[in-house]
């Protein structure tokens, strides 16, 4: 057998003193301190680059995919696939496929999410309504740009926003999308951050243009006579004290009641509910609705189902006999999600900084911040114009010219063959004592040069001709 080799303990060994994690240390330090550079840093990062939407009424997760999609060519080709859109997107966005398309499903038309979706979907999304109807993979389904987007990126290219490096700095990415119109009170939109949130409802376009033009030509203009009140995708009845809508308005808090909307079909002695609060959903009243059957708070339901399918959203209550709906409906608003509250907390980030507002401000911001917009848009295109612009020496310049004169044109013929070569004369019939020649092309410097000898003799000149060599 041969002899083992004697090793050297010595050799192997490493000095990992000051290797983090290896060795337990306590650090005493205050509390404060611990929070300023370990918990701060990270609140910030949340409340900034993450839950908090800006004037534009886009979170960053929504504008990178938004922007990715434009850069792709998907404001005006065809739809691709929802994957493809997904991986393009983590160039911008490297927090997970998962989440970008989640992003995306938000934003599309079939999700039902927003009063003006910003992705025009193909396929199965799911519905904002229903926890149980989910999406299909992002490999089933298609996507591209709804037409409204050609407003979220009509002055990108001019300048109207800054640009930033992605987190690698491969590429660059706008802070902002130029919205031309007031898209952070029309998307519906929230957040939960670090010590605060954001809850902003949604309202109707038409109301919210409306109501910014009124205040551009009136400062004090009456926001309620143009802006009726909140609008939701999944429809519903408003419940609202004005004098309540008008202290949302003005500090941007509060609430609004919503109830759903049914119709009784008097032959089947059942309810159909087609509308439904926005902060609730379809398994939510199921569940609610069967826990109060089973307690025997609600005796007058023999069956609920839900009925929804391509055409919509249906929850249908079969009633016993006898059973009076518009009290059966009274008594499920009180108890039921059927009547829900929107809470409203408009906190949106003003240069990076979180500000609760009402509608007043935050439409004073985003005018004062669109107008810097068109500002630099402006700038942009007038820069451009200079370079462009080209000032050519004029004597320098071919063309052929058209000279009207006083005298016989029989008499100055030769004289004029001699300054300007092969002329053509024209005359026109019951005029006298006047003619038109047209001249051969010369340079500008040349025809001022000859002209200058009849200048007591010509009345007009016309250019007609302008050739480049």
């Amino acid at each position: 057998m041969p002899k083992k080799k004697k090793t050297d303990d010595n050799k192997h060994k490493v000095d990992a003193s000051n290797v983090i994690g290896l060795h337990a240390a306590v650090v005493e330090q205050p509390i404060t301190d611990t929070l300023e550079t370990n918990y701060m840093p990270y609140a910030m990062s949340v409340i900034v680059s993450r839950a908090i939407p800006e004037i534009d009424g886009f979170k960053p997760s929504h504008r990178k995919l938004l922007y990715t999609m434009y850069k792709m060519g998907l404001l005006t080709g065809a739809r691709t696939k929802s994957a493809n859109i997904v991986g393009q997107t983590m160039r911008l966005n490297p927090h997970g496929d998962q989440a970008i398309y989640e992003t995306m499903v938000r934003l599309a038309k079939g999700n039902e999410s927003l009063l003006h979706p910003f992705v025009d979907s193909k396929g199965n999304f799911g519905k904002v309504y229903s926890r149980d109807m989910a999406y299909a993979a992002s490999r089933y389904t298609e996507a591209k740009l709804a037409p409204i987007c050609a407003e979220l990126f009509r002055d990108l290219d001019c300048d109207a926003v800054d640009f930033v490096d992605n987190y690698d700095n491969t590429t660059k990415e706008p802070t902002l999308l130029p919205t031309t119109y007031p898209n952070v009170l029309v998307s519906a939109n929230q957040g939960i951050a670090v010590g605060m949130a954001s809850q902003i409802c949604g309202f109707n376009l038409a109301e919210v243009c409306d109501t910014t033009i009124a205040l551009l030509k009136n400062p004090d203009h009456d926001i309620a006579s143009t802006l009726l009140a909140p609008d939701f995708p999944t429809g519903g009845q408003l419940v609202c004290d004005p004098a309540e809508l008008a202290e949302i308005y003005r500090t941007g808090r509060g609430g609004v009641k919503v109830r759903a909307r049914w119709r009784y079909d008097k032959k089947e002695n059942l309810i159909e509910i087609f509308e439904i609060p926005y902060s609730t959903s379809i398994e939510v009243i199921l569940d609610k609705v069967a826990e109060l059957v089973k307690a025997g708070k609600v005796k007058e339901i023999s069956d609920m189902r839900d009925e929804s399918d391509l055409s919509g959203l249906k929850l249908t209550i079969d009633l016993k006999r006898g059973v009076d709906p518009e009290k059966l409906m009274q008594k499920l608003y009180k108890l039921t999600p059927l009547q829900d509250t929107f809470s409203c907390n408009f906190n949106i980030l003003i240069a990076g900084m979180p500000r609760v507002m009402g509608v007043r401000e935050i439409l004073e911001e985003w005018t004062a911040w669109r107008s810097d917009c068109v500002r630099r848009r402006t700038y942009f295109s007038l820069k451009k114009k200079q370079e462009k612009l080209h000032l050519e020496d004029k004597a320098d310049s071919k063309r052929r010219f058209f000279i009207r004169m006083k005298g016989d044109a029989q008499e100055m013929l030769p004289s004029l063959q001699d300054s300007f070569g092969d002329i053509e004369i024209i005359r026109a019939d019951g005029l006298e004592g006047e003619f038109g020649f047209t001249t051969p092309v010369m340079m500008e410097g040349d025809y001022d040069t000859r002209a200058n000898i009849y200048k007591e003799q010509i009345l007009h000149m016309i250019r007609i001709e302008d050739q480049k060599e």
